[in-house]
């Protein structure tokens, strides 16, 4: 964590909302802490005076840091060093697109003795797990994957952002060492997924992948028929706090 400053929300549990697990917000792929899921999150945890946590990765929102240094592994030591630093007892993990890879991975190194003492549940919102290789690579051309190979970048046109965000090659030869769809996974706590069935970046079918190898844990999958990747209308985000409270 040296060199990199990361900026957070906090907020503290009241009296009456500490037998209730925290809230922790786990962002997406160039996203933020201040996203319409995130702040509805943070509401929800103010209105029952539960404690929650959001924050921005390294390059980021109002994280320090350039967004192409960034890698799974960075985004993952932030995430383990928040949680342990700034939260305490159970704690919800909402993991949205690749917050849901962090989630897992966080629960995955935390291991099952730190993970029965802090996590409560996992929500995760259209999870991208593996994305940097089953949704990225698996999917460039020959053409762009040489680009990545001699250039050490592509430049990626988005649905979301006018500007194209760049895939690096460290992050798809990183995010390598974090592949978890190749074995059981093992999350140390029941999981509710929420996907929307026409959501392009991340099929329904990745999150039916996912519920397989998540054979040792309590899942609900939620699918949302009509649901696209951000799941931000009023009725994708009453789905997502009510998931959150059925955890709780």
């Amino acid at each position: 964590m040296e060199g990199r400053a990361i900026a957070y929300r906090r907020r503290e549990a009241t009296p009456q909302g500490r037998d209730r697990p925290g809230i922790v917000w786990l962002g997406g792929f160039k996203s933020d802490m201040l996203s319409t899921k995130a702040e509805r999150l943070d509401d929800m945890a103010a209105a029952q005076g539960r404690a929650s946590l959001r924050f921005d990765y390294s390059g980021h929102g109002e994280s320090g840091g350039r967004f192409e240094d960034g890698t799974i592994s960075l985004w993952l030591e932030e995430s383990l060093a928040m949680i342990r630093g700034l939260t305490e007892g159970p704690q919800i993990l909402v993991g949205s697109s690749m917050g849901g890879w962090i989630a897992l991975l966080v629960a995955r190194a935390l291991g099952p003795e730190d993970a029965a003492r802090r996590l409560a549940g996992l929500v995760l919102i259209a999870p991208a797990v593996d994305f940097t290789e089953a949704l990225i690579w698996a999917r460039m051309s020959p053409d762009i994957r040489r680009q990545v190979e001699q250039n050490g970048v592509w430049m990626r046109e988005s649905a979301y952002a006018p500007d194209p965000y760049p895939i690096t090659r460290a992050l798809i030869e990183d995010g390598r060492r974090h592949l978890l769809l190749g074995d059981t996974i093992e999350a140390h706590a029941c999981v509710h997924i929420l996907q929307g069935m026409q959501d392009p970046d991340v099929p329904w079918a990745h999150a039916m992948t996912l519920v397989e190898h998540l054979a040792g844990d309590c899942v609900t999958l939620s699918l949302i028929k009509d649901g696209d990747h951000r799941l931000s209308r009023e009725e994708d985000i009453a789905s997502l706090l009510a998931a959150v409270d059925g955890l709780a």
